[in-house]
Order: C-alpha cells, then structure tokens, then sequence
C-alpha cells in the first residue's frame, strides 16, 4: 500500500486515504484479502489523526471496498471483474456530477468541458 498525504491539499485527509486506498483496490493494486494497517500504526506511519484514519476507513467499508473483522482487522473486500467496474464508475461518476456542476457555473459548454479535460489529460 502507498499513500501519500498533502497537509496542503484543500481535500481532507481522510479523504484523500480513501481516494488513494479505494484506487488502489479498484486497479487490483491492492488484492482481495489484503490486510491494511491497523488504524493506530497508518496513523503513526503517516503522523495523522487516530480519528482522521478511522474516518478513511470506515468510509471504505461503507462503501463495500473493506471488510473489518474483529481481532483481526480489515481486509479488502473479494470483488468479481464486473463488480469492481460497477464500484469504480459509481465513484467517478458521484465525482463527474459535482466537477460538472462546478463548470456549468462557469457558463461552459460540453464541448468546453472536454476540451478542457483533454487538455490536463494530455499535460
């Protein structure tokens, strides 16, 4: 598992564990069965919040991705191939939504949009 947090960042920690965590496991990264961290040793590892590694991954097994079984831990969930596609379009499509409301605020168009996204891509 590799994670890497900005204190910078405006998103919140937490989310930016789940983000990282919950794209590690829908890319196969990270395999069913894979053990994380207990939340005290992420949180030592990683100088956050008990609280704020708590919050990751009780949004992990909410979403399905985790399994916590306790005395033992939390474990990635078992997936089939279609299962992961169906978590990982739901999760950039709730992103898709809120990222378009913000640019239709701004009056673009689409076509804009995509130009735009082509553009970052490409960079």
């Amino acid at each position: 598992m590799n994670i890497a947090v900005s204190n910078t960042s405006e998103k919140p920690i937490y989310q930016q564990l789940f983000e990282q965590i919950s794209a590690q496991i829908l890319k196969g990264e990270l395999e069913s069965g894979y053990c994380l961290p207990p939340i005290r040793q992420a949180a030592q590892e990683l100088r956050v919040s008990i609280i704020t590694v708590k919050k990751a991954w009780e949004e992990l097994e909410r979403c399905g991705l985790i399994n916590t079984i306790t005395g033992k831990g939390c474990f990635v969930a078992e997936f089939s191939p279609q299962e992961k596609l169906r978590i990982r379009e739901e999760m950039i499509l709730k992103q898709m939504a809120v990222d378009a409301s913000y640019y239709k605020s701004f009056g673009l168009t689409i076509e804009e949009a995509i130009a735009l996204l082509r553009k970052v891509y490409s960079d």
